[in-house]
């Protein structure tokens, strides 16, 4: 018989629930995702460090897991909370499990109402909570108030490779130099995909040892926490820049490059979760549909003040930025994830629109 649980959120909020997963307790910021589905993909994503997840969609396990379809090597998550947990795993190809067993690591609360729970996160915002199924609510409130908020909490250190490591075919036609913030797996796999041979290296590697094999370009990934408290690899961006290298960055490496630039980054009332936000291309006129996962965000007034800074994407729900180039470097980023899984692959050019920047010769 599973357990009984409950979330308890910083501002007092209190849902009951039972536990599908183990016995225990989870703090984390909690926020949630819209995505209807690509619930492994998102569990595993490392840009989820230390964030306790609340799926919006109704009914989570229905088609289990595949270990094709992981981002990572494990469960990245602080906790999960879901209105119905499917312990009955089905789809039409074989070799999948069940996600009760995938989560069986992990602390998991269903039977909440999730409806109530994602409209009360979207009104008063991300906030830390609690997920528990051992403490009292008095304890789960003193845990609270000894957790670190989000906003100036580093995390690229806890997801980011220990070693260097490279993918792709060994004379493949260009050599990407990729600063591991907590990459997905399926980025490194377009960028295969597009011709790369991609080395990827730990988040802190100084940039004397990035540029020693002379890379084609340099790539900064997407990770969890909050940008500006990683000064170290901000500097790191910054020269990456200087070098003249061509640059491109997704999520928080958008946001690095942002940072070296001289712009700043502010914490959102909730941020992005989902695989259908709409974003314009201002430079094509385009729309795209993207997926997104993001609680920091880069500041639109500055984008529009600096002299060598361009907006190319904009997110239509709330008019904040979803894309910028430098005007005086070779380098460009977006907010969102190109690279999708899950989601629509509208924006899967922008890895060609990187292959082709590298293709240009570099001016004396």
């Amino acid at each position: 018989m599973n357990s009984k649980a409950f979330v308890l959120l910083a501002d007092g909020t209190y849902f009951e629930g039972v536990s599908v997963g183990i016995d225990g307790t989870s703090v984390g910021e909690i926020c949630f995702n819209t995505g209807m589905t690509g619930y492994q993909e998102i569990f595993t994503d490392p840009s989820y460090k230390g964030q306790i997840m609340v799926t919006a969609t109704a009914h989570i396990g229905n088609y289990g897991v595949a270990p094709e379809e992981n981002e990572s090597a494990e469960v990245q998550i602080a906790g999960l909370v879901c209105r119905n947990f499917s312990d009955l795993a089905s789809r039409v190809r074989g070799g999948h499990r069940s996600l009760a067993d995938f989560m069986k690591g992990s602390v998991v609360v269903s039977e909440v109402d999730t409806r109530a729970l994602v409209q009360h996160i979207r009104d008063f915002g991300a906030q830390n909570a609690v997920v528990t199924t051992e403490l009292s609510l008095e304890q789960a409130a003193q845990r609270l108030a000894d957790a670190p908020n989000m906003k100036g909490l580093e995390l690229c250190s806890v997801v980011s490779t220990n070693e260097p490591y490279t993918v792709g075919a060994p004379d493949a036609k260009f050599h990407v130099a990729a600063l591991d913030l907590g990459v997905k797996r399926n980025i490194l796999r377009n960028l295969v995909r597009v011709g790369c041979r991609v080395t990827v290296y730990p988040y802190d590697t100084p940039f004397d040892v990035l540029s020693a094999d002379k890379p084609d370009g340099y790539f900064l990934s997407n990770g969890p926490g909050d940008p500006a408290a990683s000064p170290g690899v901000i500097a790191t961006v910054r020269q990456i820049l200087a070098s003249g290298t061509p640059a491109f960055g997704i999520c928080l490496g958008h946001q690095m490059i942002a940072l070296a630039s001289g712009l700043s980054t502010y914490k959102m009332h909730n941020g992005h979760r989902g695989i259908n936000h709409p974003v314009k291309n201002l430079r094509s006129g385009k729309g795209e549909i993207t997926s997104q996962n993001h609680g920091f965000a880069v500041s639109m007034d500055e984008v529009k003040a600096a002299i060598n800074v361009e907006l190319t994407h904009i997110h239509l729900n709330d008019g904040t930025v979803a894309g910028i180039r430098r005007t005086d470097v070779p380098a460009f980023s977006v907010q969102y994830h190109p690279e999708a899984s899950p989601g629509p692959h509208d924006a899967q050019y922008l890895f060609d629109e990187f292959v082709a920047l590298m293709n240009q010769p570099i001016p004396a």
